[in-house]
């Protein structure tokens, strides 16, 4: 029975993180390079937050189409702007209880108001905002997206 105890307090941990997604936190210059891929993908970068409601109510139309696209030349990346204090708090439970599987990053680069303009010239800092992108093709949107919304974006770039 002691051993059955040891093997639950010491290997099912290592079973159920194993499953966790590794959040990245990263400035805006190491962001930076995710903006301005140039190949046959295309890219769907969204800005969020888990304070956001407006962020955590159109995340479930991100995953479907991610999903529905997992077949495709499209890559989702998920930008935190969550506060880095939070992240083990808070970010990593959402993705966990959410499921998210895409990529997500946490930008950790408190000089917004320099990083914001080169994202895209228009954006006034609010979220949800989403650019998406292949190639010199650009849609930055900065509103929450529904899933048909987001399928028509996508297959217009």
């Amino acid at each position: 029975m002691k051993n059955l105890i040891i093997f639950f307090l010491v290997f099912v941990p290592l079973v159920v993180s194993s499953n966790a997604q590794e959040v990245s936190e990263v400035n805006f210059e190491e962001l930076s390079p995710w903006l301005n891929k140039t190949n046959d993908t295309t890219y769907v970068v969204n800005f969020w937050a888990t304070w956001c409601k407006p962020c955590v109510e159109e995340m479930p139309h991100f995953m479907e189409v991610a999903s529905a696209m997992k077949d495709e030349k499209v890559k989702f990346l998920f930008v935190s702007l969550d506060f880095p204090t939070q992240k083990e708090s808070r970010l990593l439970p959402f993705i966990e209880k959410h499921e998210i599987r895409e990529q997500v990053i946490l930008l950790n680069d408190p000089n917004s108001n320099e990083w914001i303009n080169k994202v895209d010239a228009g954006w006034s800092g609010a979220i949800p905002a989403t650019l998406i992108y292949k190639d010199n093709s650009r849609s930055f949107h900065e509103s929450s997206l529904s899933k048909e919304e987001l399928i028509t974006i996508i297959k217009s770039i």
